[in-house]
């Protein structure tokens, strides 16, 4: 089929006065994870980020670091696979005519990658999107979240977002993220595989008035509820002319998920403010109520994954494959009523497979699980109400002393992140440092982020911060994000240790607070390399742990956590 794809896209060329397309990973929402996935359908490449550049004669596939590897697996046969940050001034396509679809590029997308030594061609092509038969708009109703799982109405929300329109002196505002739209309304949705998204968009304006870009019947509910009401729902073939009803004014549209195709429609009426969306940065400060609904997803999901070590650590005897053990994970998850379903697909990766930063096992492709494998398993959970994302590193037998020692490393970075002095280390920026540090020392780094944000009962992935060399944003009270430093050796190993955490706040002071709750593998330890706050730092999570967790064990998963205190 793949080949197939690639042929009908090549055949169309010609016609389409093109020499070349280009394929983004995104779907028309921009969402991580989308059940469009065009880039999958035309290279087989299952990564999270990339682009496809499909010429006459060859094919490309640009990606990041973190897949690298996967890339060349997934996709080799096929496509020439290039880092992403090649394809910035990329001579490969000068002079060529690149063909996109401007519903799932962005205009800051296509100046930032193409348009330096690139001419490109816009394409609505119906015969194209075929190809990939694609459906991006929600087959199933939104559905409202009570204001005792959000802690704050939808109306105060909404007051917040006007009276930053004013300051700012815009008159309208185009949410065009349906994350941000999810958190304006407090209304989820079934259009992401792994997220509760409602695929829509929103325009509102200073004097509070909202109107939902939606297909009708997925607005139904709202308009049953009285949050809405039918004129409030406009079907996204009539934005245009529903536009023309206001006046012309300032607008804010956001560059990272405001298509060219809806940036074009809205220019031709209204004057553009260039800024960020500022629900971003208001839903990344998560208040009490959400707090709390995330700490007690991750003692549910804690509990789980911590039946889940015991069982592959002490009982299971047999000879297992990752895709095996992962679906064992998920069947201890399913013991909570309040699960609902992964927050992301695995990644179980056994010796090699570890180091492939975001690999996936499927029941076809997947590795045995042997006696001397390091072991990487990087999962999480949604749950009514909270999302979880946490990675253990184990082995079944003593490993070598470099491994030991490699792992100690990133397990001495992890706790350096966890114990920061936030009135010091106040952003992503100057705490990614600390989680390099003692992996540095022995000239061995990661080629990814420390740390990314994490929405409460929405995307495991969300900004604005982050834990990385180039995060600047301030850390605020509220803010959750996961501290992820790892090791990966091509080919042999993949060690990674992730929490999530959040910034609490007492007496003025700023710090880290951990949310996930499962041992971390002493088997793995060097002790020799901690200091003694490291220890002490280790003792007192594992006493957390035992604390939370012991009264949910039975007798021997109890006996075997208290053996990590």
């Amino acid at each position: 089929m793949i080949i197939e794809r690639i042929k009908k896209l090549k055949d169309s060329f010609d016609k389409l006065g093109i020499d070349g397309y280009v394929i983004p990973k995104n779907d028309e929402f921009f969402s991580e994870y989308s059940r469009e996935d065009r880039l999958r359908l035309v290279s087989n490449f299952s990564g999270s980020a990339g682009y496809a550049i499909i010429l006459k004669n060859q094919n490309y596939l640009f990606v990041d670091g973190r897949y690298t590897i996967q890339a060349q697996k997934e996709s080799g046969k096929n496509f020439r696979v290039v880092k992403l940050e090649k394809i910035i001034n990329c001579k490969l396509f000068k002079n060529k005519l690149l063909g996109i679809d401007p519903k799932i590029f962005t205009s800051s997308q296509i100046k930032n990658f193409f348009i330096k030594n690139n001419r490109i061609k816009i394409i609505s092509n119906k015969k194209i999107s075929n190809i990939f038969n694609c459906h991006s708009y929600s087959s199933k109703p939104f559905f409202s979240l009570n204001d005792k799982i959000t802690g704050e109405n939808y109306k105060k929300k909404i007051n917040r977002v006007v009276t930053w329109l004013k300051k700012i002196k815009s008159n309208y505002i185009f949410v065009s993220a349906p994350e941000n739209v999810a958190w304006l309304l407090n209304i989820r949705g079934y259009d992401n595989p792994n997220s509760p998204i409602p695929n829509c968009r929103l325009f509102l304006n200073t004097k509070g008035k909202v109107f939902l870009i939606s297909k009708k019947n997925a607005a139904n509910q709202l308009v049953i509820e009285r949050k809405l009401i039918n004129n409030q729902i406009i079907d996204p073939l009539n934005f245009k002319k529903f536009l023309n009803k206001f006046k012309k004014g300032k607008i804010i549209i956001d560059k990272k998920s405001c298509s060219l195709f809806y940036e074009k429609m809205i220019e031709e009426k209204f004057s553009i403010i260039n800024k960020e969306d500022p629900i971003y940065y208001f839903k990344s400060i998560k208040n009490p109520v959400e707090i709390n609904g995330m700490i007690n997803s991750h003692l549910l999901d804690g509990v789980a994954l911590t039946k889940f070590l015991y069982w592959i650590k002490k009982i299971n005897k047999k000879s297992i494959t990752e895709f095996q053990a992962q679906k064992k994970l998920e069947r201890f998850r399913k013991l909570s009523k309040n699960y609902l379903y992964p927050s992301f697909d695995t990644i179980a990766g056994a010796g090699g497979n570890g180091a492939i930063v975001h690999y996936r096992a499927n029941k076809v492709n997947s590795k045995k699980i042997k006696k001397g494998d390091i072991f990487l398993c990087d999962s999480g959970g949604q749950y009514k109400y909270g999302t979880t994302d946490v990675t253990r590193t184990i082995c079944f037998k003593k490993p070598s002393k470099n491994i030991r020692d490699i792992f100690t490393r990133v397990l001495k970075g992890h706790i350096a992140v966890a114990t920061s002095n936030l009135k010091t280390h106040y952003n992503g920026k100057l705490i990614d440092i600390r989680a390099r540090k003692y992996l540095k020392e022995y000239n061995l780094d990661y080629d990814h982020g420390t740390g990314h944000g994490v929405g409460f009962y929405l995307n495991v992935h969300e900004g604005p911060q982050a834990i990385s060399r180039y995060n600047s944003v301030k850390f605020c009270e509220g803010m959750i994000l996961s501290n992820e430093p790892g090791y990966y050796k091509k080919g042999k190993f993949g060690i990674r240790i992730e929490n999530l955490i959040f910034v609490s706040k007492i007496k003025k002071r700023l710090f880290f607070e951990n949310l996930t709750l499962a041992p971390i593998e002493k088997d793995l330890i060097n002790y020799d390399l901690l200091n003694n706050n490291e220890k002490d730092y280790l003792f007192k999570y594992h006493m957390d742990i035992y604390s939370k967790l012991s009264k949910f064990l039975d007798i021997k998963e109890k006996k075997w956590l208290l053996s990590f205190i």
